[in-house]
């Protein structure tokens, strides 16, 4: 039987369609994103995050000469803040990245699979969905309700 998935979303073609606390977390982001340290790929991202008590945080790409042992923005967003606020729920991500040079004309960059994988782990730990928003430089805005949306066939810790 052959069966077929839907993925919803929402499409944001402007900045001012988002919700203040969008619009701050969209800033926040491109602001990391300009501390990226990506020498090899000239690709920065840059992640912001929300938490419950209204609280951001924010981080971006940090590359190294030894593939693979730098890290995404998202990741390097999401483990500090799960090290340093490890009971507060996450309630949205921002991520806005590009190449260096012409990101302005690229699509809105998702998280690779190693990161929809981390935020999974992130949204089963607080048994609640985190919105997820992934941007370019141009205000092109996509919003999925959680990151089930992006990855329907996730691994978690029930099948441990």
């Amino acid at each position: 039987m052959e069966k077929n998935i839907e993925i919803r979303y929402q499409q944001f073609k402007d900045r001012n369609e988002l919700s203040e606390i969008e619009q701050k977390l969209f800033e926040e982001a491109k602001k990391a994103r300009k501390n990226a340290y990506a020498p090899y790929s000239e690709f920065y991202v840059g992640c912001a995050v929300l938490l419950e008590n209204e609280e951001i945080f924010s981080g971006n790409n940090q590359e190294n000469a030894a593939f693979p042992s730098g890290l995404c923005a998202e990741r390097t967003t999401l483990f500090w803040v799960g090290a340093n606020f490890p009971d507060k729920k996450i309630k949205k991500i921002f991520i806005v990245g590009g190449p260096k040079e012409s990101a302005e004309n690229n699509p809105p960059i998702p998280p690779c699979g190693a990161c929809r994988q981390s935020i999974i782990e992130y949204e089963t730990k607080q048994n609640e969905n985190i919105e997820l928003y992934f941007a370019n430089l141009n205000d092109d805005v996509i919003k999925v309700s959680s990151i089930k949306d992006l990855l329907p066939f996730y691994f978690d810790a029930t099948f441990l």
